[in-house]
Formats: C-alpha cells, sequence, structure tokens
C-alpha cells in the first residue's frame, strides 16, 4: 500500500510542478531512483505523464483566456522572453516545455495559440521524458558509483 503512495505522490509532484506553481519532482525521482523499489521505466512514465498533464492543464488554461487575454498578458518578466520563442519556433517551442522558470509558460502560450492538442502533448511528453532522463542517469552516475 506504501509503495502505490509513493508512486503516486511522484506522479503529484510531477504534475504541480508543470504547473504555474513551484514544485520538485526531480529530487522526489532521484530519492526513488535510489531506492531501487521501482523499475526505472515505472519511474519515469509515472514523472513524465503526471509532469505532461501538469502542462497540458496549463495548455487548457490558455485556449480558455484566449477571447479575453492577449499573449502579453499572459506572460511577465522573465517570461515575457518566451512569447518570442513560441511566435519564431511555433508549436517546436514545446520541446522546451521541461525548462526551469520559463518553461511553465509555454504550453500556456501553446494553449492561446491553439496549436493541434495531440501534437502538443506529444512534444511535452518528449522534452519532459529526456529531462526526467537525464535526471535519473545523473542520478545513477552520481550515486550509483557510492
Amino acid at each position: 500500500m506504501m509503495t502505490s503512495m509513493t508512486l503516486w505522490g511522484l506522479f503529484i509532484s510531477a504534475f504541480v510542478a508543470a504547473t504555474l506553481a513551484p514544485g520538485g519532482s526531480e529530487a522526489i525521482l532521484a530519492y526513488l531512483v535510489t531506492q531501487g523499489e521501482w523499475s526505472l521505466p515505472v519511474l519515469l512514465l509515472a514523472a513524465t505523464v503526471g509532469n505532461t498533464l501538469g502542462s497540458m492543464t496549463s495548455y487548457a488554461i490558455g485556449r480558455y483566456v484566449h477571447r479575453h487575454k492577449s499573449p502579453e498578458d499572459l506572460v511577465s518578466g522573465r517570461e515575457s522572453r518566451v512569447l518570442g520563442w513560441v511566435q519564431r519556433y511555433g508549436i517546436w517551442s514545446l520541446l522546451l516545455a521541461w525548462l526551469p522558470v520559463v518553461g511553465d509558460a509555454i504550453p500556456l502560450l501553446a494553449g492561446w495559440f491553439r496549436f493541434p492538442i495531440l501534437f502538443s502533448t506529444l512534444l511535452i511528453f518528449i522534452g519532459k521524458f529526456l529531462r526526467y532522463l537525464a535526471v535519473a542517469g545523473l542520478t545513477l552516475g552520481v550515486f550509483g558509483a557510492l
């Protein structure tokens, strides 16, 4: 029972980390990788799916506010440069939705620009999977030698 709660905890942490709220899913993933209780593919899937769904929540918000706000209204401060990226690279910018701080704004803007939902989800999933794979790889490389 406790082990499934741990996996759900990773999923929820990853989901929250992908919304506009801060989170620390990478640290949780790294910890769980070192524990060896779950296989690496299961951990990667839980974190990636949770984080992708969190980003798709931001995407949905962007689609919802399309008629009420401009894209400039959606981003501010350091995130304002993201608007240029999304305008320049279009849907491909979603591969960078994993970036800290500015990455949360990319799915939000993708929803506002009404990028296709299935391809958007796929690109977000790929980017986030590669990030979590790197976190797991670094964790195993650093802690595996101890």
